[in-house]
C-alpha cells in the first residue's frame, strides 16, 4: 500500500553575503513522492490557474516538458490521453533586493501538502518569501521566482510525485528573463530525480 505524503515543513536558511555585494542564494528544491521506483508514461503538461497567461506559461511548460522527457516522461501524441498529468504553477516577483555589503537571510515558508497519498492525492499550498535586512549601503533589484509542479495519474488523479523550487536572481543580469528563469527552476527541480522525499536542496 502506498503511504501518504507526510506534511511539509521547511525552516529558514541563512546565507552570508560576500565583502562587496550581497550574494543571492541558489534554487532550493524540495520534494515529496510516493517511493524511489515511480511509474513512467506519457504525461501532460497543465497550469494550475485557467487564467495563467499563455505566453508566461510556455515557457514554463516547455522547460518542465523538457526536463520530464529526460527522465522518461514523454509527451503525449496528439489527440491521445496521456498517463500523467503534471500540474504547473509559477509565481515571478520583482523586489527591492538586500543591502550592499549586508549579510542575506532567505527564508521559504511553504503551508504544507494537503490531502493524502492514495486515498485521493495532493495539493502543494502556503507562500514563499523572502526577508532582507534593514540598513547598509544601496540596494539591488532582484527577480524572485517559484515553481510549483504535481505529477498525478490521470487514471484517478492519485499525486505521485510533488516539489517546489525557489529562487531569486539579480534583476539586472540576462539570466533574470522568463524562458531563463524557467529553464533554471525546472533544471533544479529535477535533479536526482525523485529525489530525497522531504529533503531540502540547494543547486547553483
Amino acid at each position: 500500500m502506498m503511504r501518504s505524503l507526510t506534511p511539509l515543513a521547511l525552516a529558514a536558511l541563512a546565507l552570508a553575503g560576500c565583502a562587496t555585494t550581497a550574494s543571492l542564494p541558489p534554487t532550493q528544491v524540495i520534494r515529496y513522492h510516493l517511493g524511489d521506483n515511480l511509474a513512467r508514461g506519457t504525461v501532460a503538461i497543465q497550469p494550475a490557474n485557467a487564467t495563467t497567461p499563455s505566453l508566461e506559461f510556455q515557457n514554463y511548460a516547455g522547460a518542465v516538458q523538457a526536463e520530464l522527457a529526460r527522465i522518461g516522461y514523454a509527451p503525449a501524441a496528439p489527440g491521445a490521453l496521456a498517463d500523467f498529468v503534471a500540474i504547473t504553477d509559477f509565481h515571478a516577483i520583482p523586489q527591492v533586493g538586500p543591502p550592499r555589503r549586508s549579510p542575506i537571510s532567505v527564508g521559504l515558508g511553504v503551508g504544507g501538502f494537503r490531502g493524502g497519498g492514495y486515498r485521493g492525492g495532493t495539493a502543494v499550498g502556503g507562500d514563499v518569501g523572502v526577508g532582507f535586512p534593514v540598513g547598509g549601503g544601496g540596494r539591488q533589484a532582484v527577480l524572485v521566482t517559484d515553481l510549483s509542479i504535481t505529477i498525478k495519474r490521470r487514471a484517478d488523479q492519485t499525486a505521485v510525485w510533488e516539489g517546489k523550487a525557489h529562487g531569486v536572481v539579480d534583476a539586472r543580469k540576462p539570466d533574470a528573463t522568463p524562458p531563463a528563469q524557467a529553464q533554471r527552476l525546472a533544471a533544479a527541480m529535477f535533479t536526482g530525480f525523485p529525489g530525497e522525499s522531504g529533503r531540502t536542496i540547494e543547486v547553483k
